[in-house]
């Protein structure tokens, strides 16, 4: 697996990494031993840069990596969040906090859950808006120094924060949705931001929640507490324009003699050197069939194709039911 710089002056990191979110929470039963053996293969393979958050099953999937990479910590490049804040006696319920004293709260307690001294790279996952981005940013900062983080990230941040927070501190990464479905950051001015800032980009879901893989054609096959029953792309008719885009896309998959997976994944890897995306999964074979996506080279013509099959703007319904908490 080859390596890529995340912004100017970065950190290096494999080309694709493994969001690790789904083996807690959200995509319907989970099975931590297979979790532990898809992240052990992972590593064999050379898909070294997991990715975390302490919201990600109320801390356990931080539990969970900390337990997978325990004899191997040498080996991984370990993201983790915070911000996201869980009510524990509603934990549907949500509120997001950038203050100061929460930042070195949350960090405190990731280490603890993951078994690290430090963590690799410490991202803000959703912008507090009622507390300064600079003084969230500051107190990020602090936690470098302390050593217990060595490089900083935003999630989902807008093009004024971004440029707010790159103004207090180094920012190594900035993650966001990105995929074929998705292709608001080559609109909303995110991509020329950090490409003029020198940041590198994340970009999470590169299969659309799944859509893009084609293996979803009825979203009454997905588990009664799979949370992309109530996600506004797969609801109705904005369900049925979705699938059709994706039928476009598997046809050019065929095409290519590739899983239609591999060709939603490939088309990221090409939007830049500086763009690494995360895929998630909690299966062994998932990931080996992922982790073949770098060696395909799509040509100009196949790229082409492919943007005329999935325009910007051809998902129908928005990411999430509330769209507040994103690019804020």
């Amino acid at each position: 697996m080859k390596q890529r710089r995340l912004g100017h002056n970065g950190p290096l990191v494999s080309e694709l990494g493994l969001g690790c979110m789904g083996m807690s929470e959200f995509y319907g039963a989970t099975d931590d031993a297979e979790s532990i053996r898809t992240i052990h293969r992972a590593i064999e393979l050379g898909i070294t840069f997991l990715d975390t958050a302490d919201m990600y099953g109320a801390g356990k999937n931080e539990r969970l990596v900390g337990r997978a990479i325990a004899d191997r910590r040498d080996r991984v490049f370990l993201a983790t969040k915070f911000g996201i804040v869980r009510d524990p006696e509603n934990p549907s319920k949500r509120s997001i906090s950038g203050t100061p004293d929460y930042v070195r709260k949350a960090c405190d307690a990731s280490l603890e859950r993951l078994g690290v001294d430090h963590i690799d790279l410490y991202y803000q996952h959703r912008v507090d808006t009622s507390t300064p981005i600079e003084e969230t940013v500051g107190a990020m900062h602090e936690l470098v120094s302390a050593g217990k983080v060595r490089y900083l990230g935003l999630s989902e941040a807008s093009t004024q924060n971004i440029r707010k927070a790159a103004a207090t501190a180094p920012i190594a990464a900035l993650q966001t949705e990105y995929s074929l479905f998705t292709r608001e950051p080559e609109e909303n001015g995110v991509f020329d931001t950090i490409r003029e800032l020198g940041i590198g980009f994340v970009a999470y879901s590169p299969f659309g929640r799944g859509m893009l893989t084609g293996a979803i054609t009825n979203v009454d096959a997905l588990a009664s507490d799979d949370f992309r029953r109530n996600n506004p792309r797969y609801q109705g008719e904005n369900f049925a324009r979705n699938r059709a885009v994706v039928e476009r896309l598997e046809a050019l998959a065929r095409e290519a003699d590739v899983t239609t997976a591999q060709l939603a994944l490939a088309w990221v890897l090409a939007q830049g050197d500086d763009v690494v995306p995360i895929p998630g999964t909690k299966r062994v074979k998932y990931l080996e069939e992922n982790a073949k996506a770098p060696e395909i080279r799509l040509s100009p013509l196949q790229l082409a194709r492919l943007d005329e099959a999935a325009p910007r703007g051809a998902a129908a319904g928005t990411r999430y039911p509330d769209m507040s908490f994103v690019n804020r």
